[in-house]
């Protein structure tokens, strides 16, 4: 698989520039097709939905954007899939920070595309390690996970833990920055630049892992 990335600018200026390589899946930051109001989308009065849909249609790809949707005045972080020119479906960041304007969505999804399975990550969902291994135990062969602003180093440890924990590598889409994690923990591709490409290997690694726990109690008579 190879992957794009675009951490900066609009879609439709990167289209147009002619710099978009031939891609398997192709993910784009925060800000690259505009807020999605679904009201406006649905009467035609905008269309960044279709945006990304042509783009995915006119370069056979499969395209994962972070937006701003709005929900008849319920704003969201969320990102949109798109797959050879269908929008597959959005995906909300489900957790919702001290009183910000932004509120939370509901449910994780795992996207069956051209490209494979996707689970997506929304912006702080990457904070809970509980999310991750809902994507990873329902299919998912790669995590995308599209992000605002970067912090120091805190993104890229989860990212790396998570890819290890959950045997599934993750791959992060944020302003001014990209980067993928593989099943290793090992951080296999970090760069600034944009647009940028990168082929990952395909490693997946299975282990039986026994535990004892405390619970689910029988009576003897029942043994």
């Amino acid at each position: 698989m190879r992957i794009g990335f675009l951490t900066e600018g609009r879609l439709s200026e990167f289209e147009k520039s002619g710099r978009a390589e031939r891609a398997d899946l192709y993910c784009f930051s925060f800000g690259s097709i505009g807020e999605v109001d679904y009201e406006k989308e649905v009467r035609g009065e905008s269309a960044a939905l279709e945006e990304l849909a042509l783009f995915s249609r006119n370069f056979s790809c499969t395209a994962v954007a972070g937006c701003y949707t709005n929900a008849k005045g319920i704003r969201r972080r969320s990102a949109a899939v798109a797959d050879r020119g269908r929008i597959l479906g959005i995906s909300d960041m489900t957790a919702g920070f001290d009183g910000e304007k932004f509120k939370c969505g509901f449910g994780l999804r795992v996207y069956e595309t051209g490209a494979g399975r996707l689970g997506v990550i929304v912006g702080k969902d990457l904070y809970f390690p509980e999310l991750i291994r809902s994507l990873a135990q329902c299919g998912s062969e790669l995590i995308v996970v599209v992000y605002e602003n970067l912090g120091d180093s805190l993104e890229q440890v989860l990212l790396r833990a998570d890819a290890f924990r959950f045997g599934v590598p993750l791959c992060m889409c944020a302003y001014g920055y990209a980067q993928m994690a593989e099943v290793s923990g090992r951080l296999a591709f970090a760069s600034p630049r944009s647009p940028v490409y990168f082929s990952p290997e395909s490693v997946r690694e299975y282990h039986l892992v026994e535990t004892r726990l405390r619970g689910f109690y029988k009576p003897p008579e029942l043994f």
